[in-house]
């Protein structure tokens, strides 16, 4: 499987591309000040799941995976901010929030197939489920991730 065909990389890319084009909408110093960080947390989504898969070995490409869900839930934060400081719409933030909570479920999927054959190298095994329901359960509070409920 080639990159460009994971599903959760490409999500990943559009939603990049989409926060881009709403950044660039705003006044110098909300982009400056938050639109920065955002975007940088944003396209850090699909540029560690791209650089993870490019590795040499699936458990750098689970390391890489894990910086990518990070940066998912700093993406998180930054789309509560943008909203709170009245940058985005309500509907806007649910759309963010929606897609947000796709492909993490998805990454999560993902990372469960990294690696399950032994001579996985580089290229990992698509086996991961894909998440269509935008609308699916709260991923914030998903006993998948036990470590948000702290937050």
């Amino acid at each position: 499987m080639k990159l460009k065909e994971l599903k959760v990389y490409n999500l990943s890319m559009e939603l990049g591309e989409k926060i881009w084009s709403d950044v660039n909408t705003w006044d110098y110093y909300s982009k400056d000040t938050i639109g920065r960080q955002f975007i940088k947390a944003v396209d850090s989504v699909a540029a560690n799941i791209s650089e993870g898969y490019g590795r040499y070995h699936y458990c750098e490409n689970i390391n890489f995976c894990y910086y990518s869900r990070g940066s998912l839930f700093e993406a998180k934060t930054w789309t509560e901010k943008s909203f709170r400081r009245g940058l985005i719409s309500e509907k806007e933030h649910a759309e963010i929030i929606n897609e947000l909570v796709v492909i993490a479920k998805m990454l999560n999927n993902y990372l469960k197939s990294i690696g399950k054959i032994n001579n996985t190298v580089g290229e990992p095994v698509p086996d991961y489920q894909e998440i269509n329901d935008k609308n699916d359960a709260d991923i914030w509070h998903n006993d998948q991730f036990p470590m948000i409920n702290d937050q």
